[in-house]
């Protein structure tokens, strides 16, 4: 195979695992928009937990609700968990790397608030360490999993969200939880503001 033909094969691969989320997810999308808008109408806050490469795609929303997507608007209440290395470091090494969220979720969040969860289908315990905590004080969750991961969804109650992308590679449910991402920072900011 040549090198433009593994660049078409990264475009169409990428483009049907798009494709096949857009099926399966747009109500689910929607849905998680509409809980995020009645979260912070609610005057609730955001919270965000990622690790690894997905923290790239948490940060797009985080700095987007935090500044803005499209248009000027008024910031929103967001907190990445994942942003305070001092913290998270100091967290892990007194305790252990499962804990890095779940205590500042303890901490900080509070009922009615939200958690979103960004994987890269990688080490996913201190994810479920958050959303167990989330639970515990009535913190609902909207969870990005892929088709690596098993552990989450088991964790997801009846008021949770996931938003599940149908791959199995790292790369291709990246791109798809960035696209998603702008998706629900667009349909935010259309319900709040027009």
């Amino acid at each position: 195979m040549s090198l433009q033909d593994r660049i078409i094969s990264h475009f169409s691969d990428s483009q049907q695992i798009q494709q096949d989320s857009l099926s399966s997810l747009t109500e689910i999308i929607e849905f998680a928009s509409q809980r995020l808008v009645s979260t912070l109408l609610n005057d609730k806050k955001i919270l965000v937990c990622a690790h690894g490469r997905a923290i790239a795609c948490a940060q797009l929303l985080v700095s987007a609700l935090l500044n803005q997507y499209d248009r000027e608007r008024p910031a929103l209440p967001i907190i990445a968990l994942y942003n305070d290395s001092v913290t998270m470091t100091a967290i892990a090494g007194d305790y252990h790397f499962d804990d890095i969220f779940s205590k500042q979720i303890r901490t900080l969040g509070q009922a009615g608030d939200i958690l979103v969860t960004y994987s890269d289908g990688q080490q996913m315990s201190n994810l479920a360490k958050a959303i167990n905590v989330a639970h515990d004080k009535e913190i609902s969750v909207i969870a990005f999993t892929n088709s690596n991961e098993t552990m989450l969804s088991t964790l997801l109650d009846e008021t949770d969200i996931e938003l599940h992308i149908p791959t199995s590679h790292s790369a291709y449910a990246l791109e798809s939880q960035v696209l998603i991402t702008h998706c629900l920072c667009d349909l935010i900011d259309h319900q709040l503001f027009g």
